[in-house]
């Protein structure tokens, strides 16, 4: 992937990101902003995505370790963000199923998150995603099976 972190707001704007990338730009989910979410790159050719969370104290546990289900929230929303590369305007891809592997624990600060589709049908994708600390430690892996669906137009009502 091409891009890095140090990229600037202005630079990152200005660059032909696919819809789904546009969006998160025009207006983040309150959760992926809980977690941190920043995006690095997006390779729509390659399906594949790079992002960072700048995760901090509150998503702890007791122990000073980013909770688990912290840890899942981060890798759908890196899955989320690759097999939607495709999607037009106005298209969702929720997950239908979601697996994730902890493999070492993750604390506060940089996470680096890598999301890339193995497969696209029709109507449902195979994403397959990672999570990284800034030294390169691999904290966990994830997969996910996600269903592609295009949201009605709201009627305006009549006057």
């Amino acid at each position: 992937m091409s891009g890095t972190a140090d990229q600037t707001a202005e630079d990152k704007a200005s660059k032909n990101w696919p819809p789904n990338i546009q969006a998160v730009f025009k207006r983040m989910a309150p959760a992926s902003r809980y977690l941190g979410l920043e995006i690095i790159d997006a390779d729509q050719a390659a399906r594949t995505v790079e992002v960072a969370f700048n995760a901090g104290p509150e998503l702890c546990n007791m122990w000073g370790g980013i909770q688990g289900g912290m840890v899942a929230a981060m890798l759908d929303d890196v899955m989320s963000l690759a097999v939607g590369l495709d999607l037009e305007w106005g298209q969702i891809s929720p997950t239908l199923e979601l697996k994730v592997s902890m493999l070492n624990a993750a604390r506060p600060g940089r996470i680096i998150g890598r999301g890339r589709v193995i497969k696209r049908g029709k109507s449902v994708g195979f994403i397959e995603g990672e999570l990284l600390a800034e030294d390169g430690t691999l904290l966990a892996t994830g997969s996910s099976t996600a269903t592609f669906v295009t949201l009605k137009r709201k009627e305006k009502p009549a006057e």
